[in-house]
């Protein structure tokens, strides 16, 4: 297969931040992944392969040489990141891919990249077992995706998926690891691929898949459906609640019934029309669209039937899924590091199984909270830093700040400009679980720069 020259390696140098001590970094590590090369000078490969990158070289197949390459977008949703090459050199020889359509089940499927197991490429072929929804892990979304019974193992990630023409038709990016399963791989398909060249294209960066800001209800039952005021023509889903922060909350409202989105009816347990004989969930067409579009939703209100069209944004997440990259924010007062809660926090904080190790009021406002405006934030002290001044404080510990003398935090910068800003004699911080802390303003902005001296952080 000609096409196989435009696979290539992806060797990465990664430092991840250190939310136990913001204001340094962890050890750099290395990675090896793959990627493959496509129009216009660019390199396809998955996001996490590239993550918290400070470089980030390629290598063609059959090469001595290692190029420099340059990030020029990282789409953390769906776990695609795009890389170009200055070196004129690196593009001599080889044929971009060319994407194919959505692949049918049962089609043959083959993936190529440079796993674990050896240095030379490899090549795993199944045959396309589901296509569906699927949980992106690394983004923490739900978009389209293949699943395949051809292997993929560590290094595989952002190796193409060809067809039988040789045409690309996805990225591997996940496996599923599980005693009870062999062989389930998963591909980000091309529509969803698609979609991230074109954003990028279309705004010169990536903007995101938008979303539309509500939890809603399958309407199953038709006790429930007729005390909605449903015909028993009309399908649809029920709004159970509306993000605050989204352009959605002007018009929709909780128990309204979404009858259609963009003219095409959506079923009581919300599913839509798919290709032939196929259902899937709503979800996928408004992840078809672009950030800033407008939508056309029908809905049912009171029994009366109602149109609008809604512009759609990306997601606004009181505990944000990721931090793009950029180191985290904390503030230092008296020995107290205050920061801002985010998943890859509480993952650093928990481990992996932080969804069930995590302190229960921070998992229910990770799992159920909405942002009440687009600057809000969950702050927390993270840990206190012993000094004389904080004696019998030192076992507070990721507890949520709720207000500063009596007033809200709305964010870290809030309460930061509140702390600074303050002419009382005391600082009081009201704590989640009824707790309290005092401290006397001036002994306590006092002592902060020797803390820090003593703990080599840097104040910001």
């Amino acid at each position: 297969m000609p096409s196989m020259d435009a696979v290539v390696k992806v060797f990465c140098v990664h430092t991840e931040p250190n939310f136990s001590l913001p204001w340094q970094r962890k050890r750099q590590y290395s990675s090896s992944s793959s990627g493959f090369i496509i129009g216009g000078r660019r390199v396809l490969t998955n996001a996490h392969s590239v993550e918290h990158y400070t470089q980030v070289k390629l290598k063609k197949r059959g090469s001595d040489t290692k190029y420099l390459a340059t990030v020029l977008a990282i789409g953390t949703e769906c776990d695609i990141a795009m890389l170009t090459v200055e070196d004129d050199e690196f593009w001599k020889g080889v044929s971009p891919l060319e994407f194919g359509s959505l692949p049918a089940l049962q089609d043959a499927v083959t993936v190529v990249g440079y796993p674990i197991g050896g240095d030379t490429i490899s090549v795993t072929s199944g045959v396309v077992s589901r296509i569906e929804i699927l949980s992106y892990v690394h983004g923490s979304t739900e978009l389209l995706g293949l699943q395949i019974d051809a292997a993929i193992n560590s290094g595989n990630s952002g190796g193409p998926a060809f067809n039988d023409k040789g045409k690309c038709v996805g990225i591997a990016f996940q496996s599923l690891k599980h005693e009870d399963v062999e062989n389930i791989g998963y591909v980000i398909p091309t529509p969803v691929i698609n979609h991230f060249i074109q954003d990028y294209e279309k705004s010169g960066e990536y903007t995101g898949f938008p979303i539309l800001g509500i939890e809603w209800q399958k309407m199953e039952n038709p006790d429930l459906r007729k005390a909605m005021g449903m015909k028993s023509d009309q399908k649809g889903v029920r709004v159970r609640r509306v993000e605050p922060t989204a352009p959605e909350s002007g018009c929709l409202q909780p128990s309204d019934i979404i009858l259609s989105f963009d003219g095409i009816d959506i079923a009581n347990d919300g599913t839509v029309p798919f290709r032939h004989g196929e259902r899937i969930g709503f979800s996928y067409l408004i992840s078809q669209k672009y950030t800033g579009e407008k939508a056309h939703v029908k809905i049912l209100r009171n029994s009366k039937v109602l149109e609008f069209n809604i512009k759609l944004a990306t997601h606004k997440r009181l505990i944000p899924a990721h931090i793009k990259g950029r180191p985290p924010s904390y503030y230092i007062v008296a020995g107290f590091v205050f920061m801002v809660v985010s998943v890859p926090y509480l993952r650093s904080e928990y481990g992996k199984d932080y969804e069930y190790d995590a302190p229960v009021k921070l998992l229910d406002k990770h799992l159920h909270a909405m942002a009440q405006s687009p600057d809000e934030q969950l702050v927390v002290v993270s840990q206190v830093l012993v000094a004389d001044i904080n004696i019998g404080y030192e076992e507070i510990v990721n507890i949520q700040v709720l207000s500063f003398n009596g007033k809200p935090v709305k964010n870290l910068k809030h309460l930061a400009t509140m702390v600074e800003d303050c002419n009382e004699e005391y600082l009081k911080f009201d704590m989640d679980y009824d707790q309290l802390v005092v401290l006397e303003a001036k002994t306590a902005k006092a002592a902060t720069q020797d803390i820090l001296t003593t703990h080599c952080a840097i104040s910001v």
